[in-house]
C-alpha cells in the first residue's frame, strides 16, 4: 500500500492534499448546516448540493478534453487558487454578517465549476507523480484513504467550531488549507510528457471520450453502476442535517459526528482496497459494496436511535468508498494514456455529476414522503443496480483479461488473471 509514497512528488501531493481536504470537508458540513438553519427546508438542502456539483455533469466531458491537452500541474494550481478565493469570500461574508442563501448558492456554483476541471486533472495527474506505474493501484487507494481520513477529521472539527466560534472560522481554515496543496504542487519535480501538437476539434474529442467510455462494455458497465449508486444512494448525505436535528434531536456537533462516522467507515474501505494485491476480483467487490451500501442507508433511514445510526453509517461509508475507488482503479487500468483525462472526466460526470441530480430529487422526494422513506427508496435502487451488474460480469471478464494481457499492466494482475479460468468469477 505504501509503495506509492516512495515517489517524492506523490508524497508532496499526499501531504498537501490531506490538509486541503480537511478544510474542504469543514466547508461542506458548514454549508449544509447553514442552509438548513436558514431555510428549515429539505428542498433547499437539495438545491444547495445540486448547484455545487451539477457543473461537473455539464462541463466534465469538455474538461476531460482540455485535461488531455494541458499541463496538469498548472491546471491544478489554478483550480486550487480559485477554490481558495471562493472559501475566503464565504469567510468574509460570514464574518460581516452578509452571508445569505443567495450568496451560498452562487459561491457553491462557482466551486462546482472549478471541480469539473479539478477532478479529472487530479485523477490523471496521479500517473505523472509516480516513479513506477506499478504503484498506481496503491496510489489510488491512498487517495481514497486521504479523502476519507479528511472526511472523518474535517466534519468533527467543523461541528465543534460551528457550535463554539461560528461558520466564518470554518471558512477561513478552509481557505488557508489550500495554500498547502498549492505549495506542494509548486515544489514537485515532474517529468512532463510530450503534448500532442495537432488536436482534433473539441467537439470531436468530446465525442471520442463518450465513444471510448460508453462504447466499450467493461468501462460502460462500471460507469453505469457508479452512476446509479451516485444518483440514488450517495445523496443521502444531503439529508444528514435533517436526521441530526429533527430525527435524532441533536445539533451541529451530532451532524459532525454522523459525518465523521461515514468517514471512519470509508477509511476502513480505503485500507481494504490499498491492501489488495491486484485488481483481480475487484468487480465482485464492487457488486457486494453497492448492495451493502443500499442496505446500510436503508437501515440508517429507518433508525431513530443515535447509537444505531452511528453503528450503521461506517458500513455505508466503507461500501461507498469501495464502490467509488474500486471503479476508479478499474477505469485507470483500462484507459489508454492519451485518453485517460477524458475517461476520468466521464468518471467524474457519472460520480460527482449525477450526485447533484440525485440530491435535488432527494430533496423533492423528502418533502413529499419524508427523509426516512426517501433513503429506503435509494437503498433499494442500489441493491437492484448491484444485481444487474452481477449479471453483466461474465460478459466483460474476458475483455478485461485480454487488455491486461496485451498491455502488461501490473504483471501480477495479468498473471493472476492468466491463472483464472474463464469459468471463475475472479475478474
Amino acid at each position: 500500500m505504501l509503495r506509492a509514497l516512495r515517489s517524492r512528488n506523490y508524497r508532496l501531493f499526499f501531504a498537501g492534499q490531506l490538509v486541503s481536504l480537511i478544510g474542504n470537508w469543514m466547508t461542506v458540513v458548514t454549508n449544509s448546516w447553514l442552509v438548513y438553519e436558514m431555510t428549515g427546508s429539505e428542498f433547499w438542502l437539495g438545491v444547495s448540493a445540486f448547484v455545487s456539483q451539477f457543473p461537473t455533469f455539464i462541463f466534465a466531458p469538455f474538461a476531460g478534453v482540455f485535461v488531455d491537452r494541458w499541463r496538469l500541474r498548472r491546471l491544478l494550481v489554478a483550480t486550487q487558487a480559485v477554490a481558495m478565493i471562493q472559501s475566503f469570500a464565504l469567510a468574509s461574508l460570514a464574518i460581516t454578517g452578509h452571508l445569505n442563501l443567495t450568496y451560498l448558492i452562487l459561491l457553491n456554483l462557482i466551486q462546482g465549476f472549478v471541480k469539473s476541471f479539478d477532478m479529472p486533472a487530479r485523477q490523471a495527474f496521479v500517473v505523472q507523480m509516480l516513479d513506477d506505474r506499478r504503484d498506481l493501484p496503491g496510489a489510488i487507494a491512498l487517495n481514497s484513504l486521504m479523502i476519507n481520513g479528511a472526511r472523518m477529521i474535517g466534519p468533527a472539527i467543523a461541528g465543534v467550531l460551528l457550535a463554539t466560534v461560528g461558520a466564518a472560522t470554518c471558512y477561513f481554515v478552509d481557505g488557508f488549507s489550500y495554500i498547502a496543496v498549492i505549495l506542494a504542487l509548486l515544489a514537485m519535480r515532474v517529468t512532463l510528457p510530450a503534448l500532442r501538437k495537432n488536436h482534433p476539434p473539441v467537439l470531436e474529442s468530446v465525442k471520442e471520450g463518450f465513444r471510448v467510455s460508453f462504447g466499450f462494455a467493461p468501462i460502460r458497465t462500471v460507469l453505469l453502476l457508479l452512476m446509479l449508486v451516485s444518483l440514488a444512494g450517495v445523496p443521502y448525505m444531503v439529508l444528514m442535517p435533517i436526521f441530526a436535528k429533527d430525527i435524532l434531536h441533536g445539533g451541529p456537533r451530532l451532524l459532525g459526528l454522523l459525518t465523521c462516522a461515514v468517514g471512519l467507515g470509508a477509511l476502513v474501505g480505503g485500507l481494504y482496497l490499498a491492501n489488495r494485491k491486484s485488481v483481480v476480483g475487484i468487480s465482485r467487490a464492487l457488486t457486494f459494496a453497492a448492495a451493502m451500501f443500499g442496505v446500510a442507508i436503508s437501515v440508517f433511514g429507518l433508525s431513530t436511535n443515535v447509537y444505531l445510526s452511528l453503528a450503521v453509517l461506517p458500513i455505508g461509508g466503507m461500501c461507498m468508498i469501495i464502490q467509488m475507488a474500486g471503479s476508479n482503479t478499474l477505469l485507470q487500468t483500462l484507459a489508454e494514456d492519451h485518453q485517460r483525462g477524458r475517461v476520468m472526466a466521464m468518471f467524474g460526470m457519472c460520480f460527482m455529476g449525477t450526485v447533484p441530480i440525485g440530491s435535488l430529487l432527494c430533496g423533492l422526494l423528502a418533502n413529499r414522503i419524508g427523509a426516512p422513506l426517501t433513503l429506503v427508496c435509494g437503498g433499494v435502487t442500489c441493491i437492484i443496480g448491484a444485481a444487474l451488474f452481477w449479471r453483466q460480469r461474465p460478459k466483460i471478464r474476458d475483455q478485461v483479461y485480454e487488455i491486461y494481457q496485451r498491455r502488461g499492466i501490473l504483471p501480477a494482475v495479468a498473471q493472476g488473471m492468466r491463472n483464472a479460468s474463464a469459468a471463475t468469477s475472479r475478474v
